[in-house]
């Protein structure tokens, strides 16, 4: 149990209600910031204000998945008060304490080293990653089916990464019957790729492997789809770029081409944001108990 550890919650989306619903269902004590136009009761949670005051007593800051944009911003859907992590906010929060995300932002990691604060990315746990490729995955069907006037079944898809997003991709289209060509860069990803039954090819042949493609899928966060690789595209293609934003993909030149592409960065959260709440929670509660008996307070 999380019995006496101090949690504050600031920001956030739908998948936050899950994890403070998790929180309390764990006996920590949670302060919530930034819910003000949320109507949902939570008993026992204590609603607090965006001041330094809030975090003073903190064992944990849990910030949004995405953590802080690049000036510090917290993105917080439940109020219209601006939040800002900033100098003031960091340096209140006792140096025990840890700070908790799905990925960090250059900004934050700065800031929480300025401090000698722990920050925690969720997102890079391979347990939490891989669940959450789940609703990601089903999120990218998602869009293709929204964006073709073809079915997935008899498609020609080709996904760029067989990492954990990459890989759980390429089997739900596979079980849908699409044919799925998968871009690698190592030579036991390649191995694997094949065994599982798709037509794997190096990147750097990438532009060379376009000529028949349906839906594109890219979880590559570098500029990997190019002019060139777009330009080798039929115009029927659709580009479905997964990657962290900026993406990896050259929207500029897909637009001028006329080939649709999007950027779906934080599909769980739009897709299935109950879900992925309870996905972020999972990791989240294991580091806090882990943290928790590390301070000799296990309960």
């Amino acid at each position: 149990m999380l019995t006496g550890v101090q949690v504050v919650l600031a920001g956030g989306d739908a998948r936050q209600l899950e994890v403070i619903r998790r929180l309390t269902e764990m006996d920590a004590s949670v302060t919530i910031v930034g819910f003000d136009r949320l109507d949902t009761p939570f008993s026992g949670v204590v609603r607090g204000e965006w001041t330094p005051d809030v975090l003073r007593q903190a064992d944990a800051l849990v910030l949004p998945p995405v953590g802080t944009e690049d000036d510090g911003s917290i993105a917080a859907i439940f109020t219209e008060e601006e939040m800002k992590l900033t100098d003031d906010y960091l340096a209140a929060l006792p140096k025990t304490s840890k700070i908790y995300c799905g990925m960090a932002k250059p900004y934050l990691r700065e800031m929480a080293d300025k401090h000698h604060l722990g920050l925690v990315e969720l997102f890079e746990r391979d347990d939490v990653a891989i669940y959450n490729s789940i609703p990601t995955a089903e999120g990218a069907v998602m869009m293709a089916i929204q964006n073709t006037d073809i079915t997935i079944h008899g498609s020609n898809c080709m996904v760029l990464g067989l990492g954990r997003t990459g890989l759980t991709l390429a089997r739900t289209l596979q079980g849908l019957g699409a044919s799925v060509k998968a871009g690698v860069r190592r030579e036991e990803t390649f191995a694997r790729a094949y065994e599982m039954g798709f037509e794997p090819f190096y990147m750097p042949d990438l532009a060379r492997q376009t000529g028949n493609i349906d839906l594109l899928f890219n979880t590559i966060p570098n500029m990997i789809v190019t002019a060139q690789v777009i330009a080798g595209l039929p115009l029927r293609a659709v580009i479905i770029d997964l990657a962290s934003r900026p993406g990896g993909t050259d929207f500029r030149f897909a637009e001028k081409r006329g080939i649709k592409a999007m950027l779906a960065p934080g599909l769980p959260g739009i897709v299935a944001p109950k879900t992925a709440g309870r996905i972020i929670a999972g990791g989240l509660i294991q580091m806090l108990l882990e943290d928790n008996r590390q301070r000799g307070n296990a309960t």
